[in-house]
């Protein structure tokens, strides 16, 4: 497994490979990385010869100083589980390597990211397209992996690629939430719960899944909405910050009758740590 800290050598090496008719993988993370982060490296080494990793905590995607400073980091642990799954290449920049200078480039994504995560993080998307576009043109992938975890992220970077980057030839491939064996969706915040929060953040996904067994059986958008309100404030650790029935495509909240292509994303705070999760109806 090859490591690069700088752009330039690592655009390099990636031509060379690509002159060699090697298909490339990417999967972008911002390190603390789990089994979730594992499963898009394997899907990427299915479909791909060489698999490129990078890990950047993005300071330009947090609308939260603090949560930055806290987000986990452990560079050694990362790059030893990539070496361990089989990761060819590994990207770890320096924010100064990344961003030489302020980045003020303004991305107009339009309705799918002005709702849910767009409403609640004001310039969160407008980060992620900042570092993601960054990394799509220093990879130049066949193929990016993102975790449907963030459902609307890839969404936006989706409808990013296809506004401001023309040129882009890969594919953007959405892969499905991996989730611990009790249910819980794997995350990298999940490092900051307590015993006793890790319990109850099992509450959010078995609401999910309550839910979906509802709608499958006919109920209403406001049957699903109060169930899950009311299910999330049967546990004093857990404070809902949103729950959206949508549009799977265009996040835009439905109205009236559940088509079958809505998602239910929801946002939770357990404890000071706020956690995401969907599921597809």
């Amino acid at each position: 497994m090859e490591i690069f800290y700088e752009i330039e050598p690592l655009k390099k090496r990636l031509a060379q490979l690509r002159a060699q008719g090697k298909s490339i993988g990417f999967v972008a993370t911002m390190g603390a990385l789990h089994l979730g982060h594992v499963s898009l490296v394997e899907k990427s080494n299915q479909d791909n010869d060489i698999t490129a990793v990078s890990i950047f905590v993005n300071p330009t995607q947090f609308n939260n100083k603090e949560d930055l400073e806290k987000y986990p980091r452990n560079l050694e642990a990362d790059i030893h589980l990539l070496e361990e799954n089989e990761a060819d290449i590994v990207f770890a920049p320096a924010v100064s390597e990344m961003y030489p200078q302020p980045d003020n480039r303004q991305f107009e994504i339009g309705a799918v990211a002005e709702v849910m995560e767009g409403k609640y993080r004001p310039g969160h998307f407008n980060g992620v397209c900042q570092v993601v576009s960054k990394l799509l043109n220093i990879m130049e992938p066949d193929n990016a992996y993102f975790g449907q975890k963030d459902y609307q992220q890839i969404a936006v970077i989706r409808t990013m690629v296809k506004k401001y980057m023309p040129d882009f030839k890969g594919k953007i491939i959405s892969c499905p939430i991996k989730r611990e064996s009790d249910g819980l969706a794997l995350s990298s915040r999940n490092q900051h719960l307590s015993a006793d929060q890790r319990v109850s953040a099992l509450l959010i996904s078995k609401t999910l899944f309550k839910a979906k067994e509802m709608s499958d059986k006919g109920a209403t958008q406001k049957e699903l909405v109060d169930y899950i309100k009311k299910s999330i404030a049967t546990d004093a650790n857990l404070c809902l910050e949103y729950v959206e029935i949508a549009d799977k495509d265009t996040l835009q909240p439905i109205k009236g009758d559940l088509p079958k292509n809505a998602v239910i994303c929801i946002t939770v705070y357990d404890g000071k740590t706020r956690l995401i999760d969907n599921i597809l109806l």
